[in-house]
């Protein structure tokens, strides 16, 4: 059990380097990501692409922006339609074999892409990028800052039982009010597929 955070306390949770594997191999996708949560003035998040001067923040109750513009999620109804981002690690051969079947009610098979986690829910934000993603067994700081910049962009985001133990969990599934639970429940079939399998 954790110990209650006394009132006063502010946390910070800061990564400074979010995509390390890239910034290693020269390839410009990472970012700086910094999340500030105390009790009583709410929370702040920021994300920062500094190959693209690109400034991505939230506060609680205020919005998500990119620099001065104001983000909101996709309106895409259909998965068939949807551009779904996940994880290498995510999408091992078990499970990816079900999820590569075309979506629900669509001859279209998913389009998926790697990089960051915090990539991820920025490019979801911005509403013409993805349209959702997932992934598991995240750490704290790949998932801090991503949680509010979804909220406030008007995304819905959770654990893939669709509560709220991401921070200990790890597992993330994020996307607009109407492929949220469709997704969840796509995601959850193919597991249940993959551990079936032989």
């Amino acid at each position: 059990m954790r110990p209650r955070v006394p009132i006063h306390t502010n946390r910070w949770i800061v990564d400074p380097l979010d995509g390390t594997t890239n910034f290693l191999h020269g390839i410009p996708h990472f970012a700086i990501s910094i999340a500030h949560e105390t009790r009583w003035r709410g929370h702040r998040r920021l994300v920062y692409e500094p190959t693209r001067d690109e400034m991505f923040w939230a506060e609680k109750g205020i919005g998500a922006y990119l620099n001065d513009r104001r983000l909101r999620v996709s309106a895409r109804r259909l998965l068939g339609e949807a551009l779904i981002g996940t994880g290498i690690r995510s999408a091992g051969a078990a499970i990816s074999r079900p999820i590569s079947r075309p979506w629900p009610g669509s001859r279209r098979r998913p389009a998926g892409c790697a990089g960051s986690a915090r990539r991820r829910s920025t490019r979801l934000c911005r509403g013409r990028r993805y349209d959702g993603f997932w992934e598991f067994g995240l750490s704290p700081w790949d998932i801090a800052a991503g949680l509010l910049l979804v909220r406030e962009a008007g995304g819905f985001i959770s654990d893939l039982a669709g509560g709220q133990t991401m921070m200990t969990s790890g597992d993330v599934l994020a996307a607009n009010r109407h492929l949220h639970l469709p997704l969840a429940a796509l995601i959850r079939e193919a597991l249940r597929t993959a551990q079936a399998a032989p």
